[in-house]
């Protein structure tokens, strides 16, 4: 069993980690993608594939490497597992299919203008970004995997860098309501408390 979960969470970190790579496809070509006429997604699915396999083999060597192995480290990782779940649930809500696949940063007939400000993105713009956050942590803390700890640490880091490049795309569709709402909305740290709707 443990066997098991130490491979199902090294392989779910290898995709997560690959998520801001996909992105930076798409963010600094946003415009190049959205005068073409036909869907880029048969292009950029397959690459995004390629990627998990490229990770999948560069980690392999070393995915048996544990730091630490006690059942007690599931016990804060179930939190994480259940808050990255109701964040998937609440980001899917005031936002559609479209929205959620990136088809209006690539596909310009698909384009949805509309800022929305809402609901759990009333208190972080990238909520989806942190639901796979904490489904990272929460399979490196259950596992105790060195692998997963460092896809993790890989995926904050060109994550942080993604997100700078969504929020300028973003700002270039929205202009001065984008730059208002970033201004009052995290990244991806919450508010607690709720903010004034834009």
């Amino acid at each position: 069993m443990r066997t098991w979960l130490q491979t199902i969470g090294w392989l779910a970190c290898v995709v997560y980690s690959t998520v801001p790579a996909f992105w930076f496809m798409i963010h600094p070509f946003a415009e190049r993608w959205r005068r073409r006429r036909r869907s880029p997604y048969p292009v950029l699915l397959p690459l995004w594939i390629a990627m998990w396999i490229a990770t999948t083999l560069v980690t392999r060597p070393w995915h048996y490497i544990v730091l630490y192995q006690t059942p007690w480290s599931w016990t804060p990782a179930i939190p994480l597992f259940a808050a990255g779940m109701f964040l998937y649930s609440k980001s899917g809500k005031n936002f559609t299919a479209k929205q959620l696949g990136g088809l209006p940063e690539v596909h310009g007939s698909n384009r949805n203008q509309k800022l929305i400000t809402e609901g759990i993105r009333s208190r972080v713009r990238h909520p989806v970004y942190l639901a796979h956050l904490c489904e990272m942590l929460a399979w490196s803390l259950g596992t105790g995997l060195a692998v997963c700890w460092t896809l993790t640490a890989f995926a904050i880091a060109t994550g942080s860098v993604m997100i700078q490049m969504e929020d300028v795309e973003l700002e270039q569709r929205f202009g001065d309501s984008y730059r208002a709402y970033r201004r009052t909305v995290p990244a991806v740290l919450p508010r607690v408390s709720q903010t004034r709707q834009l």
